[in-house]
């Protein structure tokens, strides 16, 4: 199935996508404080966007109320629970907005620090990721949760102290070049920075939960260095998999030359009766594995390359474009 295309961004219209699961008793407040914060900015015009994923305490109907009492209110309802990422995906797609602004629906995060959102886009910015530098969380949240963004920044090169934060903005052309699946919403800003957009960063105010249950679990930290390694992968090697794997084939067939070689060095002892037999052959079975492992990852990696051949997305996202012009004008 085809997903839709992204709608073409409305000049002046900011956004706000807010995925959610179970939040029935912070719907309403938000939504106050929300209109209260952009009321504030006047030459901005608002679109709200509750993404309900999967939710069984009412929160649907109450998104479906405050919709009918607002038209700058939107819902999309999912019909089960299939994670932050695919509400993100679809927030992305459903907004309108010149900016988008994602928030998550349990009041934690802040309405009233979109101001400095929009004046880091403003000051050049391309995607803006908050800082939850007090965070009001127990500390079997808070402390995984620095390991993680630290081991990320050092892997992908993108120094942020929280990738996973649910407060950013994003000027319409990041998310266009975005495609969320699985827990990938954790590299938003790593997934950008790949495609040349700059990246920046703001200390926000972090609330304490006053309603529900945190999501977190340990599983996720497992999962999201699993995703990690995905990322890196994609983002390093993803329009080029054969220079991975045949680098990959390139060491182990170094490894299997050496292992030959010490073979063949070993056979020699070995009929001089200065050395048993076991050791030759155990470097034989070696190097026959190295050169079936080195062999299976270059064909690896050319499937890999049949499979990057078929895709329909661009490898760059033109960032400008001077004005076309006509060639007879010199002349």
């Amino acid at each position: 199935m085809e997903l839709p295309e992204r709608p073409p961004p409305v000049p002046g219209l900011l956004s706000i996508v807010v995925p959610l699961c179970n939040e029935f008793e912070s719907l309403a407040t938000l939504k106050d404080e929300i209109l209260a914060s952009v009321g504030k900015l006047p030459e901005w015009r608002l679109e709200l966007i509750f993404i309900d994923d999967g939710s069984r305490d009412g929160s649907w109907s109450r998104i479906r109320n405050l919709a009918a009492s607002d038209p700058h209110i939107h819902g999309i309802r999912f019909r089960r629970n299939f994670g932050k990422s695919a509400a993100l995906e679809a927030g992305f797609r459903a907004a309108s907005g010149e900016i988008v602004v994602t928030m998550d629906g349990d009041l934690q995060d802040d309405p009233n620090e979109l101001p400095k959102f929009l004046d880091a886009i403003r000051a050049g910015s391309d995607l803006v990721s908050g800082y939850k530098q007090n965070r009001k969380d127990p500390w079997h949240k808070v402390y995984p949760s620095r390991l993680f963004n630290g081991v990320v920044s050092v892997v992908t090169g993108v120094k942020l102290h929280d990738h996973n934060c649910g407060f950013k903005a994003y000027r319409a052309g990041v998310i266009r070049g975005l495609r969320l699946y699985g827990e990938l919403h954790r590299f938003v800003p790593v997934l950008a920075a790949a495609k040349g957009y700059r990246i920046g960063e703001i200390v926000v105010n972090h609330r304490a939960r006053k309603f529900g249950q945190s999501k977190f679990g340990w599983r996720r930290f497992l999962n999201g260095l699993l995703d990690l390694l995905q990322v890196k992968f994609v983002t390093s090697f993803g329009y080029r998999p054969m220079h991975f794997f045949g680098s990959v084939a390139f060491v182990v067939w170094l490894l299997a030359a050496g292992g030959l070689f010490l073979f063949v060095l070993g056979m020699i002892l070995y009929w001089s009766n200065t050395m048993n037999g076991l050791y030759p052959t155990m470097l034989l079975l070696v190097t026959l594995t190295a050169v079936v492992i080195g062999s299976q990852s270059l064909l690896i990696g050319y499937l890999a390359e049949l499979v990057t051949a078929q895709r329909h997305d661009d490898p760059y996202d033109i960032s400008e474009r001077t004005p076309a012009g006509s060639a007879d004008a010199d002349e």
